[in-house]
């Protein structure tokens, strides 16, 4: 079920990829500020019915923990990612993203009774060996394309954030059993969209440009689409994930944003993959399958001494 639920949300952010592409007049900041505007929205009407009962079990300490959560896993991380796929393309940005599961393993695997990671190792490297295609794919693209070099960097960046997003998430959801995995999504969206708020004259003020009546109906549907796909749906399905899955699991599920991103990428600019884009690819895939294979190990090794004492 957490494989699942981790390939479900995969397939919802993925889409997140094309969103830029479709709104290319827009800048990073302002797509980021519309999308989590609209989450916001949402969240408030879906949470208002129950307002008291849910506001009643989260502490400050809860607040603090929503608050940078939306920093890094929604408001900057979205930035990041827009200024990623203009400047480097999708292909590139999906594939740099993907690389999550590295830092995400490497720190889970410091939890108690986590696989060890040495375990781990031969997952890491194939997904390290993936990495070097995708920088050197950056460092040979023709100019032409765009600016690899800066999306790579941009990348890179939001590889940082939404990082770190996953480990604490996680780590909150585990320990905060009281409040469902729907009413920490919904929270999150109210301190986002609070977020997007005060970000909101910046966004708008700060970019000269003028748009059409109809980009700005693209640009509102675009970011009611990925509110209620990516951010409301896709994010239900990862905290669901996130307390069914050990962190070293966790991190691996991260490839299915990866596979679709990369797939709907291709299917947009309409040309089949690259040798290095196929490289990678397929190591990123070998590193997953590998760590899944240890967890299932490990987890034999784990219950096999209970079946025992049951005999």
């Amino acid at each position: 079920m957490g494989i699942l639920c981790g390939a479900g949300a995969g397939a919802l952010w993925g889409l997140v990829f094309l969103a830029p592409e479709l709104v290319r007049s827009f800048a990073p900041l302002q797509l980021s500020v519309g999308r989590y505007l609209a989450y916001g929205i949402i969240a408030t009407v879906l949470i208002a019915p129950r307002w008291k009962k849910v506001f009643s079990g989260v502490r400050l300490q809860d607040w603090k923990a929503l608050f940078w959560l939306s920093i890094f896993g929604n408001t900057l991380y979205y930035v990041l990612v827009a200024a990623a796929v203009h400047a480097g393309g999708i292909a590139l940005t999906s594939l740099v993203l993907g690389f999550m599961p590295v830092a995400v393993t490497i720190i889970g695997s410091r939890d108690k009774n986590a696989v060890a990671l040495k375990s781990l190792l031969p997952s890491l490297m194939l997904c390290a060996a993936g990495a070097v295609c995708i920088g050197w794919q950056a460092l040979t693209m023709p100019a032409t394309s765009g600016r690899p070099m800066m999306g790579l960097v941009y990348a890179l960046a939001a590889l940082i954030c939404w990082t770190t997003y996953a480990v604490w998430n996680s780590r909150c959801l585990m320990r905060l059993q009281h409040i469902s995995v729907h009413d920490w999504n919904l929270l999150t969206g109210l301190v986002t969209g609070g977020q997007a708020m005060v970000l909101l004259p910046v966004a708008f003020l700060a970019y000269s440009g003028s748009h059409s009546l109809p980009e700005w109906g693209r640009f509102a549907a675009v970011s009611a689409g990925v509110a209620v796909i990516a951010s409301l749906c896709g994010n239900a399905l990862w905290n669901r994930m996130s307390r069914l899955l050990p962190l070293t699991m966790t991190g691996q599920m991260i490839l299915f944003e990866t596979l679709f991103g990369l797939t709907y990428g291709l299917l947009w600019e309409q040309r089949a993959p690259r040798v290095l884009e196929v490289s990678a690819f397929v190591l990123v895939i070998g590193s997953v399958l590998s760590c899944v294979a240890v967890h299932r190990r490990y987890s034999a090794r784990e219950t096999l001494p209970v079946m025992d004492l049951a005999a």
